[in-house]
């Protein structure tokens, strides 16, 4: 019997049941253990898991490392899963897992816990990343084993003196730096929208429309670092974009898709920054990159967020696509305009100082550059060649057999 756990601790229903659960099962002290990627309260987490029984809190402010190791590749790769959602939360729990591990080795404990279910992506994302991360660790999941219903929980909770009725809403939400997903009655299914009043960052934007507005990022080295001409740290600007986009409505989507376990899941999601930033990003690649550089790279950034989706984000081929990421990066630098309107992103221009247009004497349209007509009639025979020879192939010569036969 483990004499202390450490629990990955996200202050919800689950996590804040394992924490009693957990001490009475096993008669250990548990510790509680927030790797926090964006949009959590230190002080009210601590005070929540002391509450439910825990004998301490360690908060780890992950956003920075969260940046650096994972958000600027999916910005470097325009990684979209089924080219629609950004990943907004599930890139981080590889990352929490491993901070998790980290914290319980510090400590010297020898168990880990963790509150998914059996049913979703997170349990299968924790445990990948604990056990290429800490592989002596046991790992102990109460909610996937045991399956307490929500209402069980609360009940259990209730008798040990933690009020949670409040956070038993009929909306699951997750909030993270990279967005917030949302799942309900609605996402249970695929024919509806949920409603207005569920949504998180962007609630009530279509209601009041606001004025246009420009803005203007600026990125170093596939690197968001400036917004309006203010120099900003990632993390600062991706909070401070995130605010102001979501005042339009930017960023919601409901995404379908094929869960880690093979099934079908849907879920909805707020992601302002995220969009705008891999919205402006690829079209500052389209300037600076060349045509077989964003094929090679949209070809591994599928497989890249296919990882990190699947909780894959330590296996060594994330670090070989990432420095392929990091290769194309180096002339991905410059400024790009948004026009911000509710329920609208419109990238008005980009410039930078490698743009691969400016360095063409050619205007497209208007005048030959570095080819002169006569190589450009060639190209166009030669390039047309193969399919003249399809079509060759397949015309019988007159008086050949076939087409003798084929006059029968």
């Amino acid at each position: 019997m483990p004499e202390a756990i450490v629990l990955a601790y996200s202050g919800g229903l689950d996590t804040s049941y394992c924490v009693p659960w957990l001490i009475d099962e096993y008669g250990a002290e548990v510790i509680t253990v927030t790797a926090d990627v964006g949009g959590l309260d230190a002080g009210e987490l601590g005070a929540k898991s002391r509450a439910a029984g825990a004998t301490r809190h360690v908060h780890v402010d992950a956003r920075r490392t969260f940046f650096d190791e994972i958000l600027r590749w999916l910005i470097a790769g325009n990684v979209l899963r089924g080219e629609f959602y950004p990943l907004c939360v599930g890139a981080e729990r590889s990352l929490q897992a491993r901070e998790v591990a980290r914290v319980a080795r510090e400590l010297g404990v020898t168990a880990v816990a963790h509150g998914c279910t059996a049913a979703g992506n997170d349990q299968v994302r924790f445990e990948v990343a604990l056990r290429t991360a800490a592989p002596d660790l046991k790992i102990l999941a109460p909610i996937r084993d045991h399956a307490p219903s929500r209402d069980d929980e609360v009940a259990y909770l209730a008798t040990k003196g933690v009020d949670v009725a409040a956070s038993t809403g009929a909306y699951s939400i997750n909030s993270g730096l990279w967005g917030v997903t949302i799942g309900g009655r609605e996402t249970l299914d695929t024919a509806e929208s949920i409603p207005e009043e569920a949504w998180a960052r962007t609630r009530g934007a279509f209601d009041s429309p606001r004025a246009a507005e420009r803005h203007v990022i600026a990125f170093e080295r596939g690197v968001p670092c400036a917004l309006d001409g203010a120099a900003l740290d990632p993390v600062a600007l991706i909070e401070e974009l995130d605010a102001l986009a979501a005042g339009f409505g930017i960023g919601r989507g409901i995404h379908l898709g094929e869960t880690i376990l093979g099934n079908k899941g849907r879920v909805a999601f707020e992601a302002p920054a995220a969009s705008v930033l891999i919205t402006s990003h690829r079209e500052l690649e389209k300037l600076v990159l060349t045509a077989r550089q964003q094929r090679t790279k949209d070809h591994l950034a599928r497989i890249y967020g296919d990882l990190v989706h699947e909780g894959q984000f330590l296996e060594p081929s994330c670090r070989d696509i990432e420095a392929l990421f990091e290769s194309t990066q180096q002339r991905v630098t410059g400024t790009v305009t948004v026009l911000l309107r509710t329920g609208s992103l419109f990238v008005e221009g980009v410039a930078s100082l490698h743009s691969l247009r400016a360095a063409s004497t050619a205007v497209y349209g208007e005048a030959a550059g570095e080819w002169s007509p006569e190589d450009a009639k060639g190209f166009s025979r030669l390039i047309g060649l193969p399919g003249i020879l399809h079509a060759r192939a397949g015309t019988p010569a007159p008086g050949s057999s076939e087409s003798a036969e084929s006059a029968r």
